[in-house]
């Protein structure tokens, strides 16, 4: 219930608001609040409390009778009900007993009401995943996100072991490397050869990765610290809170020259790696940010590009404008870049309720 007060001054913002020339249902939107909560708190007595808490509110015409209620409770109470959902109790005594007492959604309400709605049966129960840890990047080496995966070997069962980072604002691969074993050692290494190229010693930097032990050792950490690089995580046993590397991963096992079959050694790999870096950097024209290369993009070269194709495809409409139905290509360049966004169903804000 909200205060006296907290609604004089949320009707006092709404009024601020309105005389600044803002509509009435927008500025209600703002606090949270529909309009007919509004008109009502303007009609009540200055300090002035809500009196519908105290409003007698009649049984509802169907509600569960005290006696249905209990029946529901005695029926899940049965030893062969005990690990059953209430879907299954309410099926079996259509075909058991040909007998109807509620419906699934009354079995639950009745259940919760009472305390007795928990996971039944052996299987786990269902996990709630916290929310992922959410940053963004408005210019290069603010975000990188790094991650680890195996190259085939020359025989079945022996694998390399890559190293790459990303950073998520250019997707530009800024470090890289292939080990012959996995260890935050190696991680360690990667990492401060990236940093001393990109010229971020002591700069503020978020660096992200999975859970994977190379990323989590001792070694590292202390290298993080000592390169002020704040290090971020994904969720356990959540595969999808490292996307860009995940994504990144992809197109470097499916260019058309990936040796499936196996490198024939580490500097086949290294070298091959390198090409491949080179390739995707300075020439792979990258989709999420309006197909330019990740160097054009890291060196800040992305935006005369993109002025001169969106001056291209003007004159080209104006040319011919028969041709187009609508606006032509959006070439403006993308100015921020998240990592793992919330997503708006997930969003919770807080609102002041009637």
């Amino acid at each position: 219930m909200i205060s006296a007060p907290d609604r004089q001054q949320a009707l006092a913002l709404i009024r601020e608001g309105c005389a600044s020339g803002a509509r009435l249902s927008r500025a209600c939107d703002c606090l949270g609040l529909s309009e007919r909560t509004v008109q009502r708190w303007s009609q009540e007595p200055e300090g002035g409390q809500d009196r519908r808490p105290l409003a007698e509110r009649p049984t509802p015409a169907n509600a569960l009778s005290p006696e249905e209620e209990q029946a529901i409770l005695e029926v899940c109470h049965r030893p062969a009900f005990a690990s059953l959902p209430p879907e299954q109790i309410v099926a079996r005594l259509f075909d058991e007993e040909q007998r109807y007492i509620a419906s699934v959604s009354s079995f639950y309400r009745v259940l919760r009401r009472h305390g007795e709605l928990a996971h039944r049966g052996r299987a786990k129960a269902p996990v709630t995943h916290r929310r992922p840890s959410t940053h963004q990047a408005t210019a290069p080496n603010q975000l990188w996100s790094w991650d680890c995966t195996w190259l085939p070997g020359p025989v079945k069962g022996l694998f390399f072991y890559l190293v790459m980072i990303l950073d998520l604002y250019s997707r530009k691969i800024v470090g890289w490397e292939v080990f012959e074993a996995e260890s935050a050692h190696n991680a360690a290494t990667v990492i401060r050869r990236a940093v001393l190229a990109e010229h971020l010693v002591d700069q503020p930097l978020v660096l992200h990765a999975d859970n994977g032990s190379p990323f989590k050792g001792a070694t590292l950490l202390e290298t993080l610290h000592a390169l002020h690089i704040i290090p971020s995580y994904s969720r356990p046993r959540v595969s999808n809170d490292n996307p860009y590397s995940e994504a990144l991963f992809r197109t470097c096992k499916y260019v058309p020259d990936y040796p499936a079959e196996g490198f024939e050694g580490l500097q086949t790999a290294q070298r091959w790696v390198l090409a491949f870096v080179r390739w995707y950097n300075t020439i792979h024209r990258h989709s999420a940010i309006r197909f330019v290369t990740p160097d054009e993009r890291h060196r800040g070269l992305d935006r005369d590009i993109l002025v001169q194709r969106h001056a291209i495809n003007q004159a080209a409409r104006n040319q011919h404008p028969e041709r187009w139905s609508d606006k032509t290509r959006n070439w403006e360049p993308v100015e921020v870049v998240t990592l793992n966004p919330v997503r708006e169903e997930d969003m919770t804000t807080e609102k002041i309720t009637d």
